[in-house]
């Protein structure tokens, strides 16, 4: 006798709860994020420093949010989809992604897998017409910003260069806390200071792509 499907256990277990449960059933997707957002917290927090147990139990509340959006979406009206649904358009999008995988491919180098991976992503998302098309504004900003200055590079765009550069990803700590410290001290606002040179940063890539596009490239 095979064992049971965990997955699908679990996914029949969230449909359970959406059934019976009162609460449950007056939640919408949005509704959810903000659970979201502290389940994704605490996984990075037990990856970051927890034990295998703890993020054993993170991965399993980050997933149960997976099932709950899913079963959110299977009972749309209009345009339903469940958990099947996202699994199959996750593995059919893999399968794209990883042809020196499932395909014929070669790819012996870090760097090389990149390649493949960008191909098939550019391919998949060919409608878009900037680089920034796809980047999130609600991602921390820090984050964004490091997704941001490698965007601005496809383009031509750099940032100012910082005097002395840390060496290694401990000093490159320090160098921020000592940028939040300087903020404090000047009564600046350190979120507010790097939101704003984001918003230029991202102005300097769509000028830059716009003149791309006046000269034909």
């Amino acid at each position: 006798m095979s064992e049971p499907d965990a997955l699908r256990e679990a996914a029949e277990t969230m449909r359970a709860v959406r059934d019976r449960c009162v609460w449950t059933q007056q939640i919408d997707h949005r509704a959810l994020v903000p659970y979201l957002i502290e389940e994704s917290a605490e996984l990075i927090d037990a990856v970051e420093e927890g034990s295998r147990d703890e993020l054993r139990e993170e991965l399993g509340d980050l997933l149960w949010q997976v099932l709950f959006h899913a079963e959110i979406a299977a009972r749309d009206p209009v345009a339903p989809f469940d958990i099947d649904d996202v699994a199959r358009g996750l593995t059919d999008k893999m399968v794209r992604r990883h042809p020196h995988v499932f395909a014929d491919a070669v790819a012996t180098t870090p760097d090389e897998v990149l390649v493949h991976w960008n191909a098939a992503k550019a391919a998949e998302k060919s409608a878009r017409t900037s680089v920034l098309d796809g980047v999130s504004e609600r991602m921390p900003s820090l984050a964004l910003a490091q997704k941001l200055v490698g965007k601005a590079a496809q383009v031509g765009v750099t940032a100012a260069p910082l005097e002395p550069e840390p060496a290694t990803e401990a000093e490159l700590g320090d160098a921020l806390l000592a940028l939040v410290k300087a903020a404090r001290e000047n009564g600046w606002d350190a979120e507010r200071a790097l939101r704003e040179r984001l918003r230029t940063l991202t102005a300097d890539v769509r000028d830059a792509e716009a003149r791309r596009a006046d000269l034909g490239g």
